[in-house]
C-alpha cells in the first residue's frame, strides 16, 4: 500500500523520484526502493513523507483512506480526551477483564484502543466540517 500511495502522490505533486529524493536527503535509487515495496522508510523519513503530501503517516502507510492530517488543535484535543480517560481508568475501582482485576498491561492496551478510536473519531468529524470553517481550526 505504502509503495502505490508514494506513487500516487508523487505524480499528482507532478515530481520525479529525483525531485524527492534530493528533498529526503537520499540517493534517487534508496527512494526507487520505497516506491517498488523493497524497502520501508523510517518514521523520520515517513514524517517528512508526509509532511510533503500534506497527509497522515495512516494515510501513508494504508490504515486509513482520509488524506487528511489532524492540525496542532487536533493533536491538543485528542491528548486532552486520552488524560481524562486514563485518569477516570485510574480513578476507577474494581475495573476488571473477564471477571478478574485489569493489569497494568492491559489498561495501557485499552488507552492505546481508545486513543486509535480518538483519531479515528476526529478525522471523520474533521471530513464532515465545511470548508470555511476548517481554516478557522
Amino acid at each position: 500500500m505504502l509503495s502505490v500511495r508514494l506513487k500516487t502522490l508523487r505524480k499528482e505533486l507532478k515530481k520525479t523520484q529525483q525531485d524527492i529524493a534530493d528533498y529526503l536527503g537520499i540517493t534517487r535509487s534508496a527512494y526507487t526502493a520505497y516506491e517498488i515495496d523493497r524497502r520501508s522508510p523510517d518514521h523520520e523519513t515517513l514524517s517528512k513523507l508526509a509532511n510533503l503530501y500534506n497527509v497522515s503517516i495512516d494515510y501513508l502507510l494504508g490504515r486509513t483512506n482520509n488524506r487528511t492530517p489532524l492540525n496542532e488543535k487536533d493533536e491538543r484535543d485528542i491528548a486532552k480526551r486520552i488524560k481524562q480517560f486514563r485518569q477516570e481508568i485510574e480513578d476507577s475501582d474494581g475495573l476488571a477483564f473477564d471477571g478478574e482485576p485489569m493489569s497494568e498491561e492491559a489498561k495501557e492496551s485499552l488507552v492505546e484502543s481508545m486513543e486509535h478510536i480518538f483519531r479515528q473519531t476526529q478525522r471523520i468529524n474533521k471530513k464532515y466540517t465545511p470548508k470555511k470553517y476548517r481554516d478557522d481550526q
